[in-house]
């Protein structure tokens, strides 16, 4: 096909109103035809600028350049060396504030499309049978790894390429973390590409133990002095909902985004063969403006509901990624800005019936370098809804931290690590992600497994 190297090759996607009616996957990716002509534009600069912005450095011009080449397997060979969930990552890490924003082609041009062409060898490597390379031999060490989300599957994967015997305990009865309970399956297939993923890290070696809850079922000290384990990885994310503290929020028809999303996800609440209740609603506020928050948003608008985002800055300061807040849009979500809810009314059941907002202004930056948002007064006006989500963000539950010794935490409750390495206070236990950093996004979650895998090898080699 024909290549105008100034411009990306546009992705196929399902129109905006048939896909608000059905939890099939939005984006419908590259053939081979527009992998190659897209993996042409690359430059192939020899100081790439775009694997500086990779948190967990792919080897980006190398895997594009065999895309543009035909070579599909040893495109994905290439990524796997770096990336355990390359068709996960193609799908939700925010690109275009990383590799592509630092892409040279973008200077003059549309940035070369990395996160598509990094979804197109990891599907095409899925539909063909191929695995990523694992180790030759074990090495006789252990490593434990407490939960299955991003960062604890990728510190398993690295772990189990260097030889050692990894066993993965998740809290829930299926593994995948955020993956499977998070993230709407119109944006990351369950079946298709999480499972998928998730039973290629396990070809390398790696064991997953669900319903074992660290804390309750065992303890870290345990695992260390007991049962054998030579290291230990935290990456247990933070699933610790937080809320206003406004009047009504313990009203039914009040969720979480944590709630909802899981009920939506893992007990798959959306499909009428289960029996996993969930109260769709008829006219939905969701409150709060990150990727969680269009997810809860764009879902509660596949079970039939009215939608409104309830943030309380302007649009500059949506937190969620440009594409999400894009196709939210073309659904028709309505986004009420500037605006901030002060209570939430019940009937004498304790329904919820409506939410009392106030309009907002912004005033001077803040410590996050965004504006300040100032009550405007006298501006109070009633949404008319039967359903609210709070989406402000989670913390880590303390239910490791309370439970093992020695380990330090801070005010917010995350587990205190070393950057670099992912050491914590306690010997032998490495921790990073969302339990150490609080809400994150997938692709820091696993830099922050890789690094923790490379300290633990360093420490276990010495």
């Amino acid at each position: 096909m024909e290549v105008d190297v100034l411009k990306r090759v546009p992705v196929r996607e399902q129109e905006p109103e048939v896909r608000a009616a059905n939890f099939e996957e939005v984006c419908l990716g590259y053939d081979k035809e527009e992998a190659m002509a897209e993996a042409v534009r690359c430059l192939q600069c020899k100081n790439p600028q775009c694997v500086k912005g990779c948190p967990v450095n792919i080897d980006i011009p190398g895997f594009i350049k065999e895309i543009a080449e035909g070579n599909t397997a040893e495109a994905y060979q290439v990524i796997s060396r770096y990336s355990a969930l390359p068709a996960v990552c193609g799908r939700v890490c925010p690109q275009e504030s990383q590799c592509e924003a630092k892409c040279i082609r973008g200077i003059k041009g549309d940035a070369v499309s990395i996160g598509k062409l990094e979804r197109f060898a990891a599907d095409t490597a899925r539909e063909e049978g191929i695995k990523p390379q694992k180790a030759e031999s074990l090495n006789g060490k252990k490593v434990a790894v407490i939960g299955s989300g991003p960062a604890g599957l990728t510190c398993a994967g690295d772990l189990a390429k260097l030889g050692y015997d990894v066993t993965i305990f998740e809290a829930l009865h299926k593994a995948g973390g955020v993956l499977s309970y998070g993230i709407p399956e119109f944006r990351l297939p369950k079946t298709k590409v999480v499972d998928a993923e998730i039973d290629n890290v396990k070809s390398l070696g790696v064991k997953i133990e669900t319903n074992v809850v660290i804390g309750k079922a065992t303890t870290i000290d345990e695992l260390l002095d007991e049962e054998g384990f030579d290291a230990v990885f935290i990456g247990s994310g933070a699933g610790l909902p937080k809320f206003m503290g406004i009047p009504g929020e313990n009203a039914n028809g009040v969720f979480s985004a944590n709630e909802y999303l899981t009920r939506s996800n893992l007990m798959q609440a959306f499909d009428d063969s289960y029996a996993t209740p969930i109260i769709a609603g008829k006219k939905v506020a969701v409150v709060g403006g990150g990727n969680v928050a269009m997810d809860a948003a764009r879902t509660a608008l596949r079970l039939g509901a009215e939608v409104h985002i309830v943030y309380r800055r302007s649009e500059e300061e949506l937190p969620a990624r440009v594409e999400e807040v894009h196709h939210a849009k073309e659904e028709g979500i309505i986004f009420d800005l500037l605006t901030n809810p002060v209570e939430i009314h019940t009937d004498g059941e304790g329904n919820v019936t409506g939410m009392t907002c106030i309009r907002m202004e912004l005033g001077e930056p803040d410590d996050s370098g965004r504006r300040r948002p100032v009550e405007v007064p006298g501006s109070e006006f009633t949404l008319e809804v039967d359903t609210v989500i709070m989406s402000l963000g989670t913390s880590p539950n303390p239910l490791i931290s309370s439970t093992t010794e020695g380990l330090e935490t801070n005010k917010w409750k995350c587990i205190v690590a070393e950057e670099e390495n992912g050491q914590t206070s306690k010997a032998k236990v490495y921790a990073g992600g969302d339990a150490v950093t609080g809400a994150a996004t997938v692709i820091l979650a696993m830099g922050a497994g890789k690094a923790a895998a490379k300290g633990i090898h360093e420490f276990l080699s010495k």
